[in-house]
């Protein structure tokens, strides 16, 4: 295993009922800036709830963040908070809602171009502290300290992470997600289960705890995912579903272990280009990778045919074939499709990704730090 620190300092109200007790987590005098999106939780019961349990706080509303939040946006809500001298923030909806608060609360006093948080990686001082309700679970971002933005007007989509906006709180109510609508949900289940083999299939390194976590909540998507799509008011497989994907991104199964994300950085421009939903462009993505890869992952694919895929039979090359096809057709079961020409895209995008990772100044990507450009082209190729 190795060397790690770990830190999570989010604390997790889980369950029906539970947003009724933010109140609790807020200081009495707080100015609070409510965040939203496009406005379904007006028609869910979650925006009534959140309001019924704010009573008598100072509350002021920012809604319109779009999925993958565009900077844009965000900037105007960090003018509001600084104009109405607003001091603590509240996201209410999914993983976008929460990625742009995040981002609000740190550049609310960042000196300098806010954009620099992104494209710079530059360091912030200060953050405004906030909670969040979640109504979507796919990203983990109700307790990890990761936000992703992107800048519309060079459709550019980067990340930037600081211990300085993990969540003060996170209410997950299953509840609050019964009345998404199936490609929401599909999307979440996606998005989790590569959170999680980003984090796992890369090559061993005696972490066998972080491994069975890992496998457990890829193993536990695979029987409750498919439950939430065929009866979306069952509380229970909503539940486990909803803790999976706060599990597959909160730190602990990537603890001491070495991590990919070579699919979410080829998956962001495809998102960026094309406006494929995020959840989307990973099902793509990630088993091309997977099999472009096997070489260089070919361990951990026989333990992740074995473990998750319960695959004992064949050859090695068999094996690790048959456990690569039977994640794409996972995907595919849930409702999300596995090829750039689902969507329509074919292979010329292929040098505008390329252009894009080059005028940014590219760095190789993966737990080993191997794929080149030339690999990211194979890649796309075989997403065809």
């Amino acid at each position: 295993m190795e060397n790690f620190v770990f830190y999570n300092p989010v604390k997790i109200l889980f369950g029906k009922g539970q947003i009724a007790h933010i109140s609790g987590e807020i200081p009495a005098d707080a100015k609070i800036l409510m965040t939203y999106g496009g406005g379904s939780i007006k028609t869910n019961g979650v925006y009534d709830q959140v309001k019924s349990a704010l009573a008598g706080f100072d509350v002021t509303e920012f809604g319109g963040i779009e999925p993958n939040p565009h900077l844009e946006t965000l900037l105007k809500a960090a003018e509001v908070v600084r104009s109405q001298g607003i001091n603590f923030l509240l996201a209410v909806g999914g993983g976008s809602v929460v990625d742009g608060t995040k981002f609000i609360a740190a550049a609310v006093n960042f000196a300098g171009d806010p954009w620099d948080i992104l494209a710079k990686q530059a360091s912030i001082k200060t953050a405004i502290p906030f909670g969040a309700v979640l109504t979507l679970p796919a990203t983990g971002s109700e307790m990890n300290p990761t936000s992703v933005i992107t800048k519309g007007a060079t459709q550019e989509k980067l990340y930037f992470a600081s211990p300085l906006v993990f969540p003060r709180f996170s209410v997950l109510d299953p509840e609050s997600t019964f009345s998404l609508p199936p490609r929401q949900i599909s999307n979440g289940i996606v998005d989790a289960y590569t959170h999680v083999m980003e984090q796992y299939l890369t090559y061993p390194v005696n972490a066998p705890l972080q491994d069975r976590m890992a496998e457990s909540i890829l193993q536990t998507l695979i029987e409750e995912g498919p439950k939430t799509l065929a009866n979306p008011q069952d509380y229970d497989a909503r539940a486990n579903v909803m803790w999976c994907a706060t599990m597959a991104l909160n730190g602990l199964i990537g603890a001491g272990v070495p991590q990919d994300w070579a699919t979410h950085m080829i998956g962001h421009e495809l998102t960026a280009v094309h406006g494929l939903d995020h959840a989307q462009t990973l099902a793509v993505v990630l088993p091309s990778t997977l099999s472009i890869r096997r070489d260089r992952k070919w361990q951990k694919l026989l333990q992740y045919a074995q473990r998750v895929w319960n695959l004992v039979d064949g050859s090695e090359e068999e094996r690790i074939t048959e456990a690569i096809a039977k994640t794409r057709n996972f995907f595919e079961s849930v409702g999300v499709q596995t090829r750039l020409s689902d969507y329509g895209v074919g292979l010329d995008t292929i040098p505008v990704i390329i252009e894009r990772f080059e005028k940014r100044g590219f760095v190789p990507l993966g737990e080993q730090q191997d794929v080149s450009l030339e690999v990211v082209e194979k890649i796309l190729t075989l997403c065809a």
